[in-house]
């Protein structure tokens, strides 16, 4: 069983729930998705993954859970849950695998953005721009702890890999 972790209040929460049903039957697995709203829902989540035998968790992305992803790493860890997030910096904590957009190319956009206004440019008139560069980063230390070999093509795509 795959188990999502969304936040109900996310702007993205319904799409990222489509994508993740329509990819989960596809391969044919069962799709657990819980929701957080505050600390105390994320014990109870992952008490609930435990009941379900949850073999992954994809966290969603959203400002509450990415604000909670310290509290995320350790009760992964100590469910034993393997966790894949949206951020690399939860990767260096402890999170088995994260992939999301780059955080040193989102803050060159951003400085792009600010000496473009600083130059005279009004912000109505600059492009909306998405993310085109995103990182694969893979934490072998958890991989080991929770028992899972990480296959090598994987590891070969990582744009980091932590040992």
């Amino acid at each position: 069983m795959i188990a999502l972790l969304t936040h109900p209040g996310s702007p993205d929460a319904l799409e990222e729930l489509r994508e993740l049903q329509s990819d989960a039957i596809a391969i044919g697995k069962q799709l657990l998705v819980l929701s957080a709203t505050s600390e105390d829902d994320l014990e109870s989540a992952f008490a609930s993954m435990a009941q379900h035998r949850v073999r992954v968790l994809l966290i969603g992305q959203d400002p509450f859970l990415f604000q909670a992803g310290g509290q995320l790493v350790a009760l992964a860890a100590k469910h034993r849950i393997p966790a894949i997030y949206g951020n690399s910096e939860l990767a260096a904590a402890g999170a088995l695998i994260s992939y999301g957009a780059s955080v040193p190319d989102a803050w060159r956009l951003a400085g792009n953005y600010a000496g473009r206004i600083l130059k005279g440019a009004h912000p109505a008139n600059l492009p909306v721009v998405q993310p085109t560069k995103f990182d694969l980063v893979i934490n072998l230390n958890t991989a080991k702890a929770l028992g899972l070999m990480i296959p090598p093509t994987l590891l070969a795509r990582a744009d980091e890999v932590i040992e």
